[in-house]
């Protein structure tokens, strides 16, 4: 993982020394929103207007940040209006590449090499992380949103009026349910297996693992009464749960040290992965050989010979138990 400083390139690994061995992600620069006209986003933010054709999505199939923005633009009939590319598996000198030989698709677009290239040409004196997901504007030619948590709610959104697509993610009675979950989510298990992962001292590694632990608990006991973490709908909320938890015991388990537990030992959560592994259009965007070549061969700081595990055998299209609480499926709008 590296990069840019003043448009260079530097294939530099995270500093945890200077956060006494935490590792500490960087927030997303770019923030412009989409909008069906054009207009300022909900916080202010420059507005884009949604156009057929105009936008084209960046991702990684291992990253499962990238991977929520992957499903919110299947479930919400996005694939013929937003285009799509992803990068290799293999993060190594250059960052995410292109390289249609390593398992990437290229890139129609911009016939970029390297990731990190999209960002110099969005602004030639980029500072900060390469990262995926990354929304281009082929109008404007530049990256303009590189968080997915914005991304979910653009696609959730802002073109309804062009697909007729009524599915709603972020239903309003649900919102200050949703975003309460989503707090606890992306600190303690989201960003909870990186933080555990990457830490480079074993006191920074214990607090973080058992942080992680208890909010899987929390996640357990929550889904023993309600089909969905928001209750009978599914929501955002699931789909920002689910992209850890499919990669949980293929990767997070053994190569981050989150050891624990397995997913599959959690009778509500391992019932629920696969529920919504089998939703209808979820499971193909699920690519478990990019999530564990990439973890595994990319981060040799954590496995230097960088061997992929064969296993598990995850076995996801098991049946589930979910149909035995109340679940509407997904809430549509009025």
């Amino acid at each position: 993982m590296g990069l840019l400083i003043d448009g260079k390139w530097h294939d530099q690994w995270y500093d945890t020394d200077k956060h006494g061995g935490e590792f500490v992600r960087e927030s997303a620069q770019l923030r412009d929103w989409v909008t069906r006209d054009g207009d300022e986003g909900p916080q202010g933010q420059p507005g884009l207007p949604a156009e057929a054709g105009r936008y084209h999505l960046y991702v990684s199939l291992a990253c499962p940040w990238a991977h929520r923005t992957m499903i919110l633009r299947k479930l919400k009939g996005l694939e013929d209006l937003v285009g799509l590319s992803h990068v290799s598996p293999l993060m190594l000198d250059q960052g995410w590449t292109y390289h249609v030989g390593e398992g990437a698709s290229g890139d129609p677009v911009n016939g970029a090499e390297y990731h990190h290239q999209l960002y110099t040409l969005t602004d030639p004196h980029y500072t900060g992380r390469v990262t995926v997901p990354a929304l281009w504007d082929k109008a404007q030619g530049r990256i303009v949103n590189n968080e997915s948590a914005d991304l979910l709610r653009m696609f959730n959104d802002a073109f309804d009026e062009l697909t007729g697509n009524r599915l709603d993610f972020y239903p309003q009675p649900l919102r200050e349910t949703i975003d309460a979950i989503n707090a606890d989510v992306y600190d303690h298990i989201n960003n909870g297996v990186y933080k555990s992962g990457f830490a480079t001292d074993q006191k920074v590694y214990e607090k973080h693992v058992v942080a992680l632990f208890e909010a899987l608990d929390r996640m357990e006991a929550r889904l023993a009464e309600h089909r969905y973490l928001a209750g009978e709908w599914l929501t955002e909320a699931d789909i920002r749960l689910f992209t850890t938890l499919i990669r949980f015991d293929a990767v997070y388990h053994g190569h981050f040290k989150c050891n624990l537990r397995r997913i599959e030992d959690y009778p509500n959560l391992s019932n629920y992965v696969r529920e919504l592994y089998q939703w209808p259009g979820i499971k193909e965007t699920v690519n478990l050989d990019h999530i564990k070549r990439h973890y595994y061969y990319s981060h040799d700081t954590i496995n230097p010979t960088r061997i992929v595990p064969h296993g598990p055998l995850l076995e996801l299209d098991r049946p589930h138990d979910r149909e035995r609480l109340p679940g509407w499926g997904i809430r549509e709008k009025g």
